[in-house]
């Protein structure tokens, strides 16, 4: 029986064509902030993961690469993954890596640093990006969309690498965004 689909059904392609924009012209990667926005919006207003669970474009794209094309190896995601204290570490993390990424950008701002074109790749491989910016933007500007788009990346690599050796949506056991919604759900929802 085939479920009928509905508009949200589709937002994986939202995902896949960020990346490929942001491949192209650098400054599509602050489109990117939708996806930091919008679930904390849904957290905050609705105390609750429907971004997460309903919404989400990269967990849609899991979906797809792990079930439909069968490249997840479909196992139970590790008990560590799932431990408050991986997950909350991890957003730490990731959190302190978003903090760099705003003082790179203040410090391009203020005159302090130079443009860096480049992707940062699980934070340690500086990848030359230079074709994806036609230098119509402020430096700036440029340069929080190499740092989002690089966060953005990470974090689907990662996504893409779990799902490969566990279920198709093992990220979302400690994905950042999802750590910190629950948080939020939880805090909320003590009120």
């Amino acid at each position: 029986m085939n479920k009928k689909k509905r508009w949200y059904d589709y937002l994986w392609l939202a995902s896949l064509l960020y990346f490929i924009l942001g491949f192209f012209n650098i400054m599509f990667a602050w489109l990117g902030m939708l996806c930091f926005m919008i679930p904390l919006l849904f957290a905050v207003i609705g105390g609750n993961k429907h971004y997460c669970n309903k919404y989400c474009g990269r967990s849609q794209l899991s979906d797809i690469l792990g079930r439909n094309l069968k490249l997840s190896a479909d196992k139970p995601v590790p008990l560590w993954l799932h431990s408050r204290t991986f997950r909350y570490g991890f957003l730490t993390f990731f959190m302190l890596m978003f903090a760099n990424m705003l003082f790179t950008t203040w410090l391009v701002f203020d005159g302090a640093h130079s443009l860096r074109q480049t992707v940062n790749i699980l934070w340690m491989l500086q990848v030359p990006w230079q074709w994806a910016y036609s230098g119509s933007a402020e430096p700036w500007m440029a340069q929080f969309a190499f740092g989002f788009y690089s966060i953005m990346l990470t974090s689907n690599i990662m996504g893409i690498t779990t799902l490969l050796f566990t279920k198709p949506r093992g990220w979302c056991v400690y994905c950042p965004m999802g750590t910190m919604t629950q948080l939020i759900c939880t805090w909320k929802n003590k009120e």
